[in-house]
Parts: structure tokens; sequence; C-alpha cells
């Protein structure tokens, strides 16, 4: 009977055992998952104040960025201040041509919070650089919205090489559809245009740097100045455009705005962008001269990407020159760094721009007096 009691024993030791052992490991195992859980969320939060910095990094750039134009603007020394924009040297631009110092020469900036002079988050950016000169411009517009690009490069050119339509646009697919030949050139329903890319209207304008008037941009270039444009229809034709041709110059001419066809592709799985047209220009753009590419898109909003290019060496692009800086920006949070590459847009255009829906009456003129008589009034 006692070695009985003794086997009972046992049992319920092992039993206790095994029990505490499981319990063990399910706690261990739980406070492991809260470990990993935290973190997690720190390296998460650590992350985004990261990138809060070097977005502060891209402002302060921005920042210097103007103040370099209005050097320049006002008669400063701009080739210094050109200087200290171009500079290769984390952080030059910054400190020199804007209020922010770092805590040594060359050194990381602190982000303050609030207006504070505290940096409880340990946040700075460490490195801030600027490019003034850009192989391409890019951006995105909405559809039935227009964007002006100034054409300015730093050399000559005569050609515009315009691709739009990426695989962000099909929202989640990589194929294009209804691309038809350059002899199917329909104008759909906006629901019945599908999977095609955006319909791409096209405006250039070129003027004289003296000796300008606006109705010069009525003579097909007569007076100095060409204003011309192209619907740029998505297809399966390839070819160059040209704002050349002399049916295309005056909206008196019957094929007038009629649509061009484009070379487009029906697969983006390798990325890029759908559709590219390479523009010849009625006349070489000088470098430092400015024309100015107009843009708009039809039926769906669309991403774009614009070069220039001199036909006697198409195979390096002319560089825009201060037109769509880029800024190059790292951000630190405590020990965790992320990297922003962010393009501005560089010194302001002129441009009036209206857009319409439906019925307008409206005086409009560009004068250099301080009152115009625009009598009679425009009816409906």
């Amino acid at each position: 009977m006692q070695e009985q009691t003794r086997q009972k024993g046992a049992v319920s030791l092992f039993v206790v055992i095994f029990a505490a052992l499981l319990i063990t490991v399910v706690t261990v195992s739980f406070i492991r998952i809260m470990i990993q859980n935290q973190q997690q969320a720190t390296a998460v939060d650590l992350s985004q104040s990261a990138y809060d910095s070097a977005q502060v990094g891209v402002e302060d750039a921005k920042r210097a960025l103007v103040k370099y134009q209005n050097i320049c603007n006002s008669g400063g020394d701009c080739a210094k201040a050109k200087a200290d924009i171009d500079s290769s040297t984390c952080n030059a631009a910054v400190e020199t041509l804007s209020d922010v110092k770092p805590q040594s020469p060359g050194g990381e900036i602190e982000v303050q919070t609030s207006g504070s002079k505290s940096n409880t988050l340990d946040q700075a950016y460490t490195c801030v650089t600027i490019k003034t000169q850009t192989d391409d411009y890019v951006g995105r517009l909405n559809e039935d919205t227009s964007q002006t690009i100034p054409l300015v490069g730093v050399g000559d050119f005569d050609q515009v090489k315009i691709e739009w339509f990426s695989a962000k646009d099909l929202q989640g697919s990589t194929s294009v559809g209804g691309l038809g030949s350059s002899s199917e050139l329909p104008l759909y329903s906006r629901d019945s245009w599908s999977k095609r890319p955006s319909l791409m209207r096209a405006q250039l304008i070129e003027y004289k740097t003296s000796g300008f008037m606006l109705s010069d941009l009525d003579g097909g270039g007569s007076g100095g100045a060409t204003s011309n444009a192209l619907f740029l229809y998505p297809s399966l034709n390839l070819g160059t455009s040209s704002f050349s041709s002399n049916t295309r110059v005056k909206p008196t001419d019957p094929s007038y705005n009629t649509p061009v066809p484009t070379q487009c592709k029906d697969d983006l799985s390798d990325g890029g962008y759908a559709c590219s047209d390479t523009l010849n220009l009625v006349t070489k753009v000088d470098a430092g001269h400015k024309a100015y590419l107009v843009l708009k898109p039809f039926y769906k909003s669309t991403d774009f990407r614009v070069t220039l290019i001199d036909s006697s060496k198409a195979e390096t692009p002319i560089k825009f020159d201060n037109v769509q800086p880029a800024v190059d920006s790292t951000g630190r949070a405590n020990d965790l760094f992320r990297r922003v590459q962010a393009r501005v847009m560089g010194p302001p255009s002129l441009q009036p721009e209206m857009i319409i829906k439906g019925n307008l009456c409206k005086n409009f003129a560009v004068t250099d007096t301080t009152r115009i008589d625009l009598s009679p009034a425009c009816t409906p």
C-alpha cells in the first residue's frame, strides 16, 4: 500500500512539473510577442519621425531656393548663390541661404517641435543637397486640367519627348486596352474610353525675348512667335509628331485639332509609360531661352515625363535648367534614417489659365496700365 501511495505522488509531481513548463512556455511566448510588437511599433514611429525629418529638410531646401531667386532677381551675387545651391556638400545650401544653422559646420541640423528649443524625439536631417539641373520634368495631371512647363535647357534643343500614363494610372492592372491602328481614332464617351491611356493635348508657345506682341501668336511664327497645338491620340502607330506642319499652325485650316496617332504599348508589366511621342519644334530653342509646353489630358488623369532633346545628339538628353530642382534629403530619428528625393517647382512662370465648363462671357486683357476700358460688355 505504501508503494502505491509513492507512485501516485510521483504522477502528481510530474503533472505539476509539466503544467508549470507549459505555463512558462506560454508566458514566455506571450511576452516575446508583446516585445516584438512593441519593437515593431517603435520602429514604425521612428521611421515616420525620420521621414518627417527628411521632409523638413525638403522645406528648408525650398526656402534656400527662394532666397537664391531673390538674390539673382535683386542684382545680388547670383554666381555665389548658385554655387551654394549646387554644392555637393551636405546642408551647404540650407546653411548659407536659409535661417537654419547646424550645431557644427557641415553637421546635421536638429528638428525642433512646435517652435520650442527642445528636441525630445531626437530628430534631425543629416544631409540635404539640391540639383537645379535635371534630366527630365515629371509630374501628374488630373483629367481636364492643364499644366504649363517652362522649357529652359542648359543647351540648345529642337525636340521634346512626352511620355505619359503609367501602371499607377491603371489602378492595380498592367494591361492597357482599347489601342487601335492609326486609321482608327474615334472619340468615345468618357464611360466607353475603358483602359485607354489619356488623350493628351500638347501646346507649344515660343516667343522673342524683345519686341514681342500677343498678336504675334496668331501669325504662325511670322512675328517671331508661335503657338501650336497637337492632340496626341493613343494608338499602335509608330511615328514622330511635328509642330512645324503648316496644317497645324492656323485654327482656320480644316485639319486643325485633328488627332495625331501616338505610339503606345499595351503592357506595363516592365514599368515605364504606356505612350511616348517625340515632337519636332518649329525652331530650335537656344540654351537659356524660354519656351512653354502646355499639357492637358482628356478622359483620364495621368503621370507624365518630359525630356528635352537635341536631334544632332539624341542619345544624351538636354538637362532642364532650374525648372524643377531635385532635392535629396536624409532624415534621422534616434538611430533610424530615411531618405527622400523630391522635385520642387522652380521660379514661377506667367500663365493665366481658365478652365471652363458650360458657357462663359468675360472680357480678358493683358496690360501694363492700371486701368483699361473693356466696353462694350460681352453677350453670352
